[in-house]
Parts: C-alpha cells; sequence; structure tokens
C-alpha cells in the first residue's frame, strides 16, 4: 500500500508533504510525491529543469531519512486532479495527502475545483492539509 501526495513547491505542498512524511512513517507505507504539471507555454525548458532539480533533491532527502519514495514529475496535459486519482488506483493507494489554501469565509463555501475533484472521486481516504 502506498500514500500518494501531491507536491507543488509552494507553502500549501510542502505542508501537505510534510504530513504526508509523517503518515507514510506512522504507517510504514511507500510515499509517491507527485508533481503535475499540464504543460501550457508557461512551462518551458528551464522550468522543467529547476521542477526537476527540486524533485531530485526532495527525492535524495526523503531517501536518505530512510523512507520508500518514489517521486514522479507528471506533465501529461491533465489537470493534477486526474495525475493524483490515477496514481492512487495505480498504486492501490490507502490515502491521498493534498494541500488546501487557507480561504475567506465566502471562499470556504467554494474548494478549489482540483481539491473537490479529489475528494469526491478518489478511491481511497483523502487527508487535506491547511498551510
Amino acid at each position: 500500500m502506498t500514500i500518494v501526495v501531491g507536491f507543488v513547491p509552494t507553502k500549501e505542498g510542502r505542508a501537505a508533504l510534510h504530513r504526508a512524511v509523517e503518515e507514510a512513517r506512522g504507517r510504514s507505507r511507500r510515499l509517491v510525491v507527485i508533481n503535475s504539471n499540464r504543460g501550457s507555454r508557461d512551462f518551458n525548458d528551464e522550468t522543467a529543469r529547476l521542477a526537476e532539480e527540486e524533485l531530485g533533491e526532495l527525492t535524495k532527502q526523503l531517501a536518505s531519512e530512510g523512507l520508500q519514495v518514489e517521486v514522479r514529475q507528471l506533465v501529461r496535459g491533465n489537470e493534477p486532479a486526474e495525475d493524483l486519482i490515477a496514481v492512487a488506483n495505480e498504486t492501490d493507494a490507502d490515502l491521498i495527502v493534498i494541500g488546501l489554501r487557507r480561504r475567506t469565509p465566502v471562499g470556504k463555501l467554494i474548494l478549489g475545483s482540483n481539491a473537490q475533484r479529489i475528494l469526491l472521486d478518489a478511491p481511497c481516504a483523502v487527508l487535506a492539509v491547511k498551510a
């Protein structure tokens, strides 16, 4: 069984990763870190290189801490929710961890579309972490 976490280099992404690492340790599970990007014109060679470097460092750090970890950078034109759900199905995940932004009282009525889709369509439990 695995724990899948959606990671982007933001405060929310780091909070989700931190909690996913805690869960993986506590449950003795493999951790699959997903960095999903739709691949628009903003995602150029330099952006891809920087993301790859950061994910490589992340992999080394987590592996040095004794975690069984796999890091995937996905640029397939999918929404992040699609990628996380697909990887959760593929790996028979027992948990998906996502980060959420703090929102205004009105904003709390509407979750982000990716978070909402993951919460509704995930094949396993979802842990939403506020940063």
